[in-house]
């Protein structure tokens, strides 16, 4: 029996049929089976889009071995009496948490919202009523920001093949869909995503883990470097180590971090705003037709060096999505980007943002708490101005042109719509480099003047990160590590896990 690796261009709605029928006819071969290693769109010629299909065959008329090595990540299970506190349930916080109960320690998960479920029913609340919910929202709850989102599987990060192979196939397991194993750009979709951690979590309580809810983290109790407790809102918890995954969000563990002695300083991240368009504008741009039998829909990535200083670039692009209230606290405003499997809806959306420095957003030199501070001023300036958890927004055209039209504007944000002029809302750099970039991208793509932008979005990365050791610990502990996208050095769902992974996988081999 031997192997051999193929790559096929076939039509965007090839069926399954098909595809054996081309393995057959390239290899001349009857009688075989193969499996997808990989899958790409290519729509560089409009009038020639094709899937672009690897498959690695096996049959007794093969000769030779093409299978790729696998690397896979080793857990080494022993009983270890050891008490691990792990912080929030995103997936970087999950996935530690995972890894280590596999290893057997004794590990317990905290996380300041609700259960998958009740959690959702909160958000629906919200966005039915405009009441806050300080405990489950967007940011809050079990598996963090990324619950309720795209939940797109693409990483830039390198160097974590075993990590993101052992994060996607725990997902197929719990529920996920093959695909996302071979596709080049997978996603899951928030509907997946929210029974997919559920699943995740009964694996994670079934080994051992136990799981807490509804649990804040309040302080640490340190000792000449060593955290002994972990102080939440159910009581103390004894600790032999600790690792926090507050996402990006958390500004009051950040905060508490800092005051402990945890040492942070300040980044470059993004602000700016979401942009919205109808998504057959989207798919005529970049597919010259409205509909691709066979594809969801169209996606893009768009950057720009916009004034050639801050450089401006699409972020989360949620094709077929909704433009959603992301606020984690009362009296702020901020919005993100979600969708659904299916990416059936009438919109599409991504955030448009400039990077820049703390320091260049206060014009001096700031503190990662003065850093903290001034972003969520603006996030409250947003809340101030619509006096509700309703979303800023303006057309691309008004904002370039610094002229707010009357002309009401269409949108699939749930809370409503308050025109207004952005362009005084955003930082005047940030507005300056969106301009130049928003311009860059409508000469890219053909339509892309046909959008609108709304609120602020604030939550690409954080502006601050942690000071780690190379093994993962914070600087000057013993026992304290920060990880995921709060710590500064990860972002999106399998950077993230794979940060959390590492975390654990140094206490696992240490």
């Amino acid at each position: 029996m031997g192997t051999k690796a193929i790559s096929l261009k076939l039509p965007t709605n090839y069926t399954e049929e098909q595809l054996k029928e081309r393995i057959a006819k390239q290899l001349n071969i009857r009688d075989f089976s193969f499996y997808t290693e990989s899958k790409s769109l290519d729509a560089r010629n409009k009038k020639s889009i094709f899937w672009l299909v690897k498959v690695l065959v096996s049959s007794s008329k093969i000769k030779g071995d093409e299978s790729p090595e696998q690397d896979e990540l080793q857990i080494p299970f022993k009983k270890r009496n050891r008490k691990i506190v792990v912080v929030g349930s995103g997936p970087a916080g999950f996935f530690n948490a995972f890894v280590l109960q596999k290893a057997g320690f004794n590990v317990t998960l905290i996380e300041r919202g609700s259960d998958v479920q009740k959690r959702g029913q909160a958000i629906s609340h919200f966005e039915r009523s405009g009441v806050f919910n300080t405990q489950n929202n967007y940011a809050f709850g079990e598996g963090g920001a990324g619950t309720f989102s795209d939940g797109k599987l693409t990483s830039r990060s390198k160097h974590i093949s075993k990590e993101k192979h052992f994060i996607l196939s725990s997902y197929v397991k719990a529920g996920a869909p093959a695909e996302i194993m071979y596709m080049t750009h997978p996603h899951l979709g928030t509907d997946n995503l929210r029974k997919i951690v559920q699943n995740l979590r009964h694996e994670f309580e079934e080994l051992g883990g136990r799981m807490l809810f509804e649990t804040q983290l309040e302080d640490l109790k340190i000792i000449n470097g060593k955290v002994s407790e972990v102080v939440t809102t159910a009581g103390n918890l004894e600790a032999d180590a600790v690792f926090i995954a507050p996402g990006h969000s958390a500004y009051e563990t950040y905060k508490m971090l800092i005051r402990r002695g945890v040492p942070f300083r300040t980044k470059n991240f993004a602000v700016g705003s979401r942009m919205e368009h109808k998504q057959e504008t989207i798919n005529i741009a970049q597919w010259g037709k409205p509909v691709l039998p066979g594809v969801k829909a169209a996606e893009y990535r768009l950057t720009s060096p916009a004034d050639g200083t801050h450089q401006v670039f699409s972020f989360c692009m949620c094709p077929g999505g909704t433009v959603v209230p992301a606020a984690a606290y009362e009296h702020t405003n901020i919005v993100n980007g979600m969708s659904y499997y299916k990416r059936n809806g009438m919109f599409a959306n991504a955030a448009c943002v400039a990077g820049i420095h703390p320091d260049e957003l206060a014009g001096k030199t700031v503190s990662p708490v003065e850093a903290l501070d001034q972003l969520q001023k603006l996030e409250e300036l947003f809340y101030n101005f619509a006096g509700s958890y309703s979303a800023p927004a303006c057309s691309i055209s008004a904002f370039l042109n610094q002229k707010t039209k009357s002309a009401p504007l269409e949108s699939s944000y749930p809370l409503g719509l308050i025109q207004a002029p952005l362009w005084s809302l955003l930082p005047a750099p940030v507005v300056q480099s969106m301009q130049a970039g928003l311009q860059d991208f409508i000469r890219k793509m053909r339509g892309f003047e046909h959008g609108n932008l709304l609120g602020f979005e604030s939550k690409t990365s954080s502006p601050i990160q942690v000071i780690r050791e190379k093994n993962g610990l914070c600087e000057g502990f013993e026992n304290l590590y920060v990880i995921g996208e709060g710590s500064g050095y990860a972002g999106g769902i399998v950077s993230s896990a794979a940060d959390g992974i590492r975390a654990a996988m140094s206490l696992v081999e240490d």
